[in-house]
């Protein structure tokens, strides 16, 4: 296993991590552009944390103009293994008031124009959503809230939208009858991207207000959202202050195997791929090259290809299938 290092983005509202200790600040460039801000680097605890506000200080960025790809492959390459985001939301729940904390666990992805993927031609890989939030980090978020007593659900689902504009009623209506449970700005393409950086991520959804379907609150404007938001931020403050100072030394491998997205995404063949875009996939992929080149040379040793990665040989699907199994249970792969 590897040192647990915790990465935290901050949403609105939450522009600092108070409390970090050896605390220095670091601007980083990345091949993807600039990260929203500097990353500010300390520990609580013995747990080291990297912090990262969203939308920059001052909050300066809209969500349509953060350069998500940036803030993720800049965490990656400092050694984050798990991140936890904080985002202010909109409820369509009238058990999910103002004030509570929504630990959401799906998500539906309604934003338009931003960039989603490090990968594309040159380099294609396809890993599964099926499952976004790192079960065992949500987990450690939740007995936080509940050692800090901070109201809280553990579950939902988390609609993403393009905004900057808050809904309409039509469309608060339409995601409140889909079964919806919050609504944000910010939460896709991060949660994609840190699947594809194989981050274990988990979400903090903290409500501000019911949108704009509920027939005895006003629709949401900034000016109400901002003092909720600071009630927020408080909490906020203290769960992420005990979640680091409980947190394990080690990081502990993900059950839906969040931190191996790339094992089984990886579909170009090797003498396919892009030079340029695996330079500036970096350490995105740094672990998947050794294994890379040993599976080649154990394929090629049984005359085996799996179709996509290795090319010029022939394999059945049932001998790729019993050898992936053995290198999976070996933990070769």
């Amino acid at each position: 296993m590897s040192k647990a290092i915790v990465g935290v983005i901050g949403g609105s509202g939450v522009y600092d991590l108070p409390g970090l200790s050896d605390l220095r600040e670091e601007r980083v460039t990345t091949p993807w552009g600039e990260p929203s801000d500097a990353l500010r680097f300390g520990r609580i605890g013995a747990t080291e944390a990297v912090f990262l506000p969203r939308h920059g200080r001052g909050h300066r960025l809209s969500p349509s103009g953060i350069n998500y790809r940036a803030n993720i492959h800049a965490l990656k390459a400092v050694g984050v293994t798990d991140l936890v985001s904080v985002s202010a939301c909109g409820s369509f729940r009238e058990n999910l008031p103002p004030g509570m904390f929504v630990l959401a666990d799906q998500f539906v992805d309604r934003t338009v124009g931003r960039e989603s993927s490090f990968f594309g031609n040159g380099c294609v890989a396809h890993v599964s959503m099926a499952h976004p939030v790192a079960p065992l980090l949500q987990s450690r978020i939740e007995a936080a809230a509940r050692a800090e007593h901070i109201p809280h659900v553990k579950g939902g689902t988390y609609i993403c939208m393009e905004g900057p504009q808050f809904s309409s009623y039509a469309e608060s209506l339409t995601y409140r009858a889909a079964g919806y449970d919050v609504i944000g700005m910010t939460a896709m393409p991060e949660a994609k991207l840190a699947r594809e950086a194989e981050l274990s991520y988990a979400i903090i959804a903290m409500v501000t207000d019911f949108d704009c379907w509920h027939p005895d609150h006003d629709a949401v404007d900034v000016g109400s959202v901002l003092k909720i938001v600071r009630e927020n931020s408080e909490k906020a403050a203290s769960l992420l202050t005990r979640l680091l100072k409980d947190f394990p030394a080690e990081h502990e491998p993900c059950p839906i195997g969040s931190d191996r997205a790339l094992d089984t995404a990886l579909i170009t063949a090797r003498d396919a791929r892009d030079p340029a875009l695996m330079q500036k996939l970096g350490p995105l992929v740094a672990r998947y090259a050794p294994m890379l080149k040993k599976l080649d040379a154990d394929y090629r040793a049984k005359g085996v290809r799996i179709v996509g990665l290795f090319p010029n040989a022939e394999a059945s699907v049932s001998s790729i299938a019993a050898f992936a199994v053995k290198q999976c249970r070996s933990n070769d792969f």
